[in-house]
């Protein structure tokens, strides 16, 4: 590899890399980890973007008899050159020698279950259609036939759900060898069943899928299964009990997937970009798997190389955010604050479930950080073992790098960033900056009144918690839109209790906020907003929150002190 290596952005296919000979980071000796490894069914869970379905296409290149006398597209590389004690090439043996069905999940992104179960049947179909040649094969009689071409676009669910396992039996017979199943992005049509609110259907309809094609299957020899996340075993694989599970916190497989730091810094050398080793760490460096550090995402470090040297949120910048930006878009108080500290560049301790289970995010901040930790956005810092041993570990998280978090920087003004949002966003700040009560209040009644639904949460939040879920939004969007000047908390000690938002400028001659916010009560005698607001104000002067500020040297007359009373959708800001 030199600067001449062409790098293909967004490649997958191994024998178009290998054939151009394009850019590529040698990672075949998961070919060998895998087979000696011997487990039936293997879920590996890692990242968009990390070489999952590369790997996986490595892998049919490899033992699919379909690529039989391929062995040019390995060699000079580490597989093709494993010997056995004894001496031989024992891996060039096998290369060629299966059949090998593969199959990816990455497209099945649908709004209903009635698109899933069309995609999902698409993608059988295309499948089978790749074998149609072994059907003129005097081992198969004319109801062999017959069911092969029953699998199409309009067949039965339950005809889909067992074609895979029956396309095994198809190869063993002509092949006389049980099949390898390679399953890629498994986990994409749970995602998107779970944003478009029809999870359950799409559970029971892949639970049996999985359980046919990799547990009762007499035809499967050795199985893969590749995605982002692990779904919990209590949803489609509740009966798979010969899965083995190799997770982020896992130390197999750890550096086959991602690149390496010196793989990384080779690449860059050979490339004429040596001379940026510190910046492409500061940019993109910060995963981990098991006790492996300092791994880097392939799609960011290829994009940095065929950009010339540029640096950009290359990853973060793919499609494939959307459950992310609903998580935290719509997360609690809680969800929302820790987010607030990680944006700033702190850490914070949480207990990690690898095993997501969906119907926990709603409200479950344990479970959204889980998922983040799976999906690339939170890096571990380190690790606790808790004494009690039936406790799962509590882990210190942080964002993964710069790039992640100019990502979730992007993604919190996208949620003020729409239309006339930003504006009425925009002009509320410049209000606040300059003491103008009348148009605070003017935008952000307007401002409240087009993201409210936004961050609602749950399947039926209570009006009366919409106002803590926007404000702590709210306050995210100021997190990132005053940065550069301000330095913005929220619920922190001060005084006699914790205040809802501190604005501390870092020029110490500039202007302090405090916010108080509250919602009408009407079991507090609260009947006009007025009276909320004086009660706002009231908990501000009593609980003395300027308390913080003045320690740190601000005069009472620098302080700004704004309570904010919410009726509905409905603000009166003083």
């Amino acid at each position: 590899m030199n600067s001449s290596t062409v790098v293909s952005i967004g490649e997958q296919r191994f024998d178009i890399l290998r054939e151009e000979n394009r850019f590529y980071v040698d990672k075949t000796d998961f070919i060998r980890e895998w087979w000696e490894d011997g487990s039936a069914v293997t879920l590996i869970t890692r990242p968009r973007r990390f070489g999952k379905t590369l790997n996986i296409s490595m892998l049919e290149c490899f033992f699919s008899n379909k690529y039989a006398g391929r062995g040019d597209l390995f060699e000079g590389l580490s597989i093709w050159d494993e010997k056995s004690p004894s001496g031989d090439y024992q891996y060039r043996k096998l290369q060629g020698t299966y059949p090998v069905i593969f199959m990816s999940f990455a497209g099945i992104k649908a709004v209903s279950m009635d698109g899933l179960r069309r995609l999902f049947k698409g993608i059988i179909t295309e499948t089978y259609n790749g074998y149609k040649g072994i059907m003129s094969s005097s081992v198969f009689d004319d109801e062999d036939r017959a069911y092969f071409r029953s699998v199409n676009d309009n067949m039965a669910d339950e005809t889909a759900e067992a074609a895979v396992k029956r396309l095994g039996g198809y190869l063993e017979r002509h092949y006389d060898k049980k099949a390898i199943i390679l399953l890629d992005e498994y986990d994409t049509p749970m995602q998107e069943a779970w944003l478009g609110g029809y999870w359950d259907e799409a559970v029971s309809f892949f639970r049996s899928f999985f359980d046919m094609t990799f547990k009762t299957n007499p035809h499967l020899y050795r199985g893969i299964i590749t995605g982002i996340t692990r779904i919990s075993k209590e949803s489609i694989f509740s009966d798979l009990n010969n899965l083995k599970v190799v997770t982020a916190t896992s130390d197999r497989y750890a550096v086959s997937f991602g690149f390496t730091e010196e793989e990384v810094f080779r690449a860059l050398d050979d490339m004429g970009l040596g001379g940026e080793k510190q910046g492409v760490k500061r940019w993109y460096d910060g995963f981990t798997f098991g006790k492996y550090t300092d791994i880097y995402n392939p799609w960011s470090i290829t994009s940095f190389i065929g950009e010339g040297g540029k640096y950009r949120a290359y990853w973060t910048n793919t499609s494939g955010n959307g459950l992310v930006n609903s998580l935290i878009q719509r997360g609690n108080a809680e969800i929302k604050q820790t987010m607030e500290g990680l944006l700033e560049g702190r850490s914070f301790e949480t207990v990690i479930d690898e095993q997501i289970v969906f119907s926990q995010l709603d409200g479950n901040a344990d479970a959204v950080w889980s998922l983040l930790l799976a999906t690339g956005y939170l890096r571990i810092i380190s690790v606790e073992e808790m004494r009690d041993s039936v406790d799962n570990p509590a882990y210190t998280l942080a964002l993964t790098n710069l790039e992640v978090r100019r990502m979730f920087r992007n993604m919190v003004n996208g949620w003020f960033g729409k239309g006339d949002t930003k504006t009425y966003y925009n002009e509320f700040i410049n209000a606040l900056l300059n003491d103008n009560v009348r148009r605070m209040n003017t935008f952000m009644n307007k401002v409240a009144l087009e993201t409210f639904s936004s961050f609602d949460s749950g399947n039926s939040p209570s009006d009366e918690t919409h106002p803590e879920r926007f404000y702590h939004g709210f306050v995210l969007g100021m997190v990132v839109s005053l940065s550069d000047r301000y330095e913005v908390r929220s619920n922190r000690e001060s005084g006699y209790g914790r205040y809802d938002v501190m604005i501390e400028p870092k020029d110490r001659a500039q202007k302090a906020f405090i916010f108080e916010f509250k919602v009408m009560d009407a079991d507090d005698d609260e009947g006009t907003l007025k009276e909320t607001l004086a009660n706002a104000h009231r908990q501000i002067d009593e609980k003395k929150y300027e308390t913080e500020l003045v320690s740190r040297g601000f005069s009472p007359e620098q302080i700004r002190k704004y309570g904010f009373a919410f009726r509905g959708k409905e603000c009166l800001i003083g």
